[in-house]
């Protein structure tokens, strides 16, 4: 029984990530034929046809609020208090999401035609701005850990074949500072050993993001995500275009997560 919800619930999130793959790419076609001067008949054509791809995955995602907080009631357990945090209040802002979506749904249909559809639509916004930011928070706090338990881990691989602590290298810091200790300043770190602890930083990012996939993968979506809201709020507004290539980005990374169950982020 339990397995053939997780069959149907995979398959409905599939649906509804095509549905939304067909939406944005509408976006950004339609942002493309009006660039190249189309005629008005087929760009409202496209209108339409996004329009309609929205309403059905509002219909698709009528149950996704009670998901949500299902999904935030297992993830208060967590043992980390960070992720714990991140994850669960971001599962709550989810949705809050979904429930706005579902009253534009029932406004959009007809249902609850006094509605301001306006009003609504820059609420479930916010909801999901404010779960994308808990999103990406959570990313970056597994990236630093991970980053941390590399760098310890290639430091205690190195020990033994490390120059030694008095030899003046950029890996130790003991270059000459740029500021003399009689002057009575604080000494700078020169120029090499920031270079040098830069580059260690990004080789460390690197490395973790290429043994992580699903890290990867969600830290890719959410950051294409995030300019959905942020421009539907006009809180940093960059057009059709970007949006709808932001769109379609994050819902293809998304289909790969449901496709392949091994590369969506875990808890």
């Amino acid at each position: 029984m339990m397995d053939s919800w997780v069959r149907f619930s995979a398959q409905s999130q599939a649906k509804e990530r095509v549905f939304r793959a067909a939406q944005y790419a509408c976006t950004l076609l339609g942002y493309t034929l009006q660039r190249g001067g189309a005629r008005a008949e087929l760009l409202n054509t496209i209108k339409q046809l996004e329009a309609h791809m929205s309403l059905t995955r509002k219909l698709m995602r009528l149950g996704n609020s009670a998901e949500a907080l299902e999904a935030a009631k297992r993830t208060v357990h967590l043992s980390d208090c960070v992720l714990r945090l991140c994850i669960t209040v971001a599962h709550l802002n989810r949705a809050m999401y979904f429930a706005c979506d579902n009253v534009l749904w029932a406004g959009k249909t007809g249902l609850l035609p006094e509605l301001d559809q306006n009003k609504w639509s820059q609420r479930s916004f916010r909801y999901y701005l404010f779960a994308l930011i808990l999103n990406l928070t959570r990313d970056a706090y597994e990236i630093r850990l991970l980053m941390e338990r590399e760098s310890r881990g290639g430091s205690a691989k190195s020990f033994t074949s490390s120059p030694s602590p008095l030899t003046p290298t950029p890996e130790n810091g003991e270059f000459p500072s740029i500021v003399s200790p009689s002057s009575g300043l604080s000494p700078l770190p020169p120029i090499p050993v920031l270079s040098a602890r830069l580059n260690k930083q990004v080789h460390l990012l690197i490395t973790v993001l290429r043994n992580n996939p699903p890290l990867l993968l969600d830290l890719l979506k959410n950051m294409c995500d995030i300019f959905i809201p942020l421009d539907r709020l006009g809180l940093y507004q960059t057009g059709s275009g970007f949006v709808g290539a932001c769109g379609l980005t994050s819902s293809i990374l998304s289909i790969f997560t449901i496709v392949h169950p091994w590369l969506k982020l875990k808890p």
